[in-house]
């Protein structure tokens, strides 16, 4: 747990080093959103994180008001961030300090309430590392740069793999039967293995690209990602790992970050 909380203050530097300077009100792939959107986005569910680790009653109050009114619920996520204005860098590094210590208290054998189903603290860590490299990769798009890929992609390709049936969950529909060998190359070349080998259908290639599929960045068919057999396919054309509802699989990405 310590390595992985690590690992979060590290994806954490690395969207703080992305904005360093930068013009928040350059736009993002995501429709109608800038780069501060993103900022505040972030700010809005690490403080939210936070709220679930320490008080779950209030969690469940809150959850109370996004089922009362999703569509206001999500853009007070936005407005809230907007109205710390000049402040939100700084007030959003607090709020990653307190959700890391938050953390790093919790027990681990905790269930921590979210938006899908409850998750030990080191999957919640590990679903807020994937949120932050997801959007880590939105403001890069925004700002056309190029990031230089770590070995912190191998807990969200762990989370990938395992939202494999959540993917179907969220469309009302049971996972097709039958293993899938996964069989990434991380960015020191090392290989990353989940599943049969001997499965039929498979999905390999590179690790970033993988990510991108499974964050919604990028749509399977503009990466380089080798999928074997129908079930792989199927599963590859709707992976989703973060939670919420079913967003939309072709190549054009729902605007609405999650």
């Amino acid at each position: 747990m310590s390595a992985l909380l690590d690992d979060l203050a590290a994806e954490h530097a690395s969207v703080d080093a992305l904005i360093a300077g930068a013009d928040l009100s350059l736009p993002t792939p995501a429709e109608g959103w800038t780069i501060g959107d993103t900022v505040a986005h972030l700010w809005f569910f690490d403080r939210e994180a936070t709220t679930a680790l320490v008080d779950p009653d209030e969690f469940a109050r809150i959850i109370e008001r996004l089922l009362a009114d999703q569509d206001a619920y999500m853009a007070t996520s936005l407005t809230d961030g907007k109205a710390l204005s000049n402040e939100l860098p700084a007030v959003w590094r607090r709020t990653r300090s307190d959700l890391l210590a938050a953390l790093r208290a919790a027990d681990p054998a905790t269930k921590v309430p979210w938006y899908g189903p409850p998750m030990s603290p080191a999957s919640f860590a590990t679903a807020r590392l994937m949120e932050y490299w997801a959007h880590g990769q939105d403001i890069a798009d925004g700002l056309g740069v190029t990031r230089e890929p770590t070995n912190r992609l191998r807990h969200i390709c762990h989370l990938g793999v395992r939202t494999r049936g959540f993917s179907y969950a969220v469309r009302g529909q049971a996972a097709t039967e039958g293993d899938i060998y996964v069989e990434l190359t991380g960015p020191d070349g090392d290989s990353w293995t989940w599943g049969d080998p001997a499965a039929p259908d498979r999905v390999t290639g590179s690790a970033v690209e993988f990510c991108l599929v499974v964050t919604q960045r990028r749509h399977v068919a503009d990466t380089a990602l080798e999928v074997t057999g129908p079930v792989a396919a199927e599963w590859m054309s709707i992976a989703q790992a973060f939670a919420g509802g079913p967003t939309l699989t072709d190549k054009t990405r729902e605007g609405l970050p999650v």
